[in-house]
């Protein structure tokens, strides 16, 4: 009898809790879907090359980890559930059933709309799988066909983990229904909301701002009192003082508050807080980019420092405007009279500021998720477009040896070696050679060799010869140069400013073997990889031969491009051989780094995939938990805004403007957070992207990431829309029925 009565009650259950298996569902999807690439019985076609094993276990690891936030939302559905039923609970009791017994009887409930969402997932993860294995296979540059297969691993590790999910909730809501007093089930659809006042998070968290205010203007003091200097440009001297002025603004005003506190309300001093994070994040967003921009001695432990002040600030920024939301509201409505009474205006006036008073934290969290699921999607092509492009830099060559004498103070010193272990060992493998070229770098003049002062190494040349070698190995064009001539070679990612301020300022250059003239054209920016570069610096002199041969050498290296590419087991073998012999610092000073593209490639791509696949996972899991939050938050409330709105009815309002009432007060639920959130991530965005700019230009383009921004817009809309419109019904069906619906 408890069977059937278990299966009745989820068969009829399934219309009211319909988000809550639709985002399991999604979640047990995304879960296998991303899980099924480090199955052992995954096998993808991605050649010799590339050892599969570090993609399998770091996908397994990540994936894993983010889905551990699916136990919150799980938690969270179900006592949704437990709140929904609790008066039909109460009825079962008073017809004599056990609690123990209705616990039971829920738990087996929710457990099987649990398995139905379980296998329904599972199914839609089979489908989904190949998206994923077609960005894998794409990622590598490997053709994709569709294969449809079910991993038992995958399934049995899905399965296990979302079972055990569920009765881990499930003995929680059975204690939780067990020691329910009847008399407060009976009663618990008409729970008044708590009060605000009982709600001190706000208290507590601008208490924790004015903390973080403090230390940044103790920063701020120590900042100025060791590295200002007068001379410096005006935007630094705005940024040194803004992050005095700024943060001492914010803490006499509080000191003017406590002064006046019976005078000021406590939202207009949440208010002067907010306006002063909004410009102590400009403040502090400035030192980050200054510091690159005019190279000054702050180090990397203060910009970290200065990214975690934004960070606060950001974070207070949207928790006081939430929390203030309500009070814009109401004050809106006060000075608005013909809106407030226009309709049935007051009404929603007062439904929407009721529930924002005893919601603002929830709000706030949810708006600070989104925020960080925004910036997740956004950051995922970003971060993956900027080191795809980095290692087509950096493995051009499928073996790359290079030194430095950064650390080498003697002459005597300096690498002298050919790398005969490399000509050794491809040898001895049978791995035939199409390109060698080994080569030095010098410095133009000999005195530079004690210049050790970071960001200002001097620029080293290269001879035309060895240059041209090294073009023709890339498939580039040859050049030629007059005996008294100079031309230069750029990183791609050096700036055009930057190129034309050094050319302008150097028309010429003193050498040991005499002064040089810019050539006719005057500088090359065709990639040639990074460590042909002197440290710090975006440009290579190059020379004539015979001028090189009077400078002095400082750097040797060898670049070779092979017949075939070298398999993975090669390629480590090779690595491991060429550290015995030349360590990556040895007892002169001398760095030796040996670079073979299979490594290189095979580990950045695992590792860019990881990252995509774990940034978007997490992001979607993020968004779907604060959507179904936002949701069954409404929908949970829906049982008492029957009443309600069955007034209205009572007093002549017909059902299409309470069909309007209905969508703007989700409107407004659903649109504070999403346009808090969106706001705030586009600035955070905006800086991000202007940050790295010079990254994006050279490895990315700013065409693809706006392609790629706008796909992402275009999934956060879809998201939004499905869950709107699917409140929009459930919540029209608690409030009328479905009758009404269908008018």
């Amino acid at each position: 009898m408890y069977a059937k009565l278990v299966f009745r009650n989820a068969r009829r259950s399934v219309k009211d809790y319909l988000i809550y298996i639709v985002t399991m569902t999604i979640c047990v999807m995304l879960f296998y879907s991303f899980l099924s690439i480090s199955s052992s019985y995954y096998q993808p076609d991605i050649g010799s090359e590339y050892d599969f094993t570090i993609l399998s276990d770091g996908m397994k690891i990540a994936i894993c980890v983010i889905t551990l936030f699916l136990l919150f939302l799980i938690r969270f559905a179900n006592n949704y559930m437990l709140r929904r039923r609790q008066k039909e609970f109460a009825v079962q009791a008073i017809m004599g059933m056990e609690q123990k017994t209705i616990a039971g009887l829920f738990f087996a409930e929710t457990f099987v709309m649990g398995m139905i969402s379980i296998a329904a997932g599972i199914i839609l993860g089979v489908f989904c799988s190949q998206f994923i294995t077609a960005m894998l296979l794409t990622s590598y540059g490997k053709s994709y066909e569709l294969v449809w297969t079910l991993f038992p691993d995958t399934v049995v590790l899905t399965v296990g983990f979302f079972v055990l999910s569920f009765l881990a909730v499930g003995l929680f809501n059975t204690r939780t229904i067990r020691k329910t007093k009847l008399i407060d089930m009976l009663a618990a659809d008409r729970k008044n909301d708590p009060e605000l006042k009982k709600s001190r998070w706000i208290i507590v968290t601008a208490l924790i701002f004015e903390l973080f205010t403090i230390w940044m203007l103790v920063t701020g003091v120590q900042k100025v009192w060791f590295y200002y200097d007068s001379r410096f440009a005006a935007p630094v001297q705005i940024m040194f003082w803004g992050n005095i002025i700024i943060p001492a603004v914010a803490l006499l005003w509080s000191v003017l508050w406590l002064i006046r506190k019976k005078k000021t309300g406590f939202p207009q001093f949440i208010f002067g807080l907010m306006i002063c994070a909004a410009l102590n994040v400009c403040a502090a967003a400035g030192v980050p980019s200054l510091v690159n921009q005019y190279y000054l001695p702050l180090g990397a432990g203060t910009v970290n420092q200065y990214m975690l002040f934004i960070l606060a600030d950001l974070v207070f920024f949207i928790c006081s405007l939430i929390y203030l939301a309500s009070s814009f509201i109401v004050a809106w409505k006060e000075k608005s009279p013909e809106h407030r009474y226009k309709g049935e205006n007051l009404f929603f006036f007062g439904q929407v500021v009721s529930k924002l008073n005893t919601t603002s934290k929830t709000m706030t969290l949810i708006s600070i998720t989104l925020v960080l699921a925004i910036f997740m999607f956004i950051a995922a092509p970003v971060l993956v477009g900027w080191a795809s492009g980095y290692l087509d830099i950096r493995s051009m060559y499928d073996v790359q040896i290079s030194s430095r004498y950064n650390d080498v103070y003697s002459e005597e010193d300096l690498p002298r070696d050919n790398y005969e272990i490399v000509t050794d060992y491809l040898a001895e493998h049978g791995i035939k050679a199409d390109y060698d070229c080994t080569f030095n770098i010098y410095l133009p003049k000999r005195e530079d060799f004690h210049n050790r002062i970071k960001y200002d190494f001097p620029v080293a040349a290269i001879s035309l010869s060895d240059y041209n070698m090294i073009r023709e190995m890339l498939g580039y064009e040859q050049i030629s140069l007059s005996e008294n001539e100079f031309t230069t070679q750029w990183q791609t990612i050096a700036s055009e400013e930057e190129r034309e301020s050094f050319l302008a300022s150097h028309t010429s250059v003193m050498t040991d073997a005499g002064e040089l003239t810019l050539s006719g054209q005057p500088y090359y920016e065709e990639a040639i990889g990074e460590t042909v570069y002197n440290s710090y610096t975006n440009i290579l002199y190059v020379f004539p031969d015979s001028v090189c041969e009077k400078l002095l050498p400082v750097m040797r290296n060898r670049y070779i491009t092979t017949s075939e590419d070298i398999s993975y087991e090669n390629a480590r073998e090779l690595e491991q051989a060429f550290a015995d012999e030349y360590p990556e610092i040895t007892d002169t000073g001398v760095s030796y780094t040996i670079r073979l593209s299979t490594l290189q490639i095979n580990s950045t791509k695992a590792n860019n995939f990881v990252l995509q696949a774990s940034l978007l996972y997490g992001a979607v899991v993020l968004m779907v938990i604060c959507l179904t939050i936002l949701s069954l938050q409404q929908l949970l409330d829906a049982s008492k805004y029957k009443y309600r709105f069955s007034v209205l009815r009572k007093i002549g309002v017909d059902e299409q403007k309470i069909g309007k009432l209905v969508l703007k007060q989700l409107g407004v639920w659903f649109g504070i957070p999403i346009l808090v959130a969106v706001t705030v991530s586009a600035i955070v965005l905006t800086y991000f992207i202007q940050t790295v700019s010079a990254e994006i230009s050279a490895y990315i383009g700013f065409g693809t990431l706006m392609i790629q921004i706008g796909i992402t817009a275009g999934i956060l809309a879809l998201l939004l829309l499905c869950y709107f419109i699917s409140t929009w019904i459930l919540f029209q069906r608690s409030i009328c029925g479905s009758s009404s619906i269908l008018k």
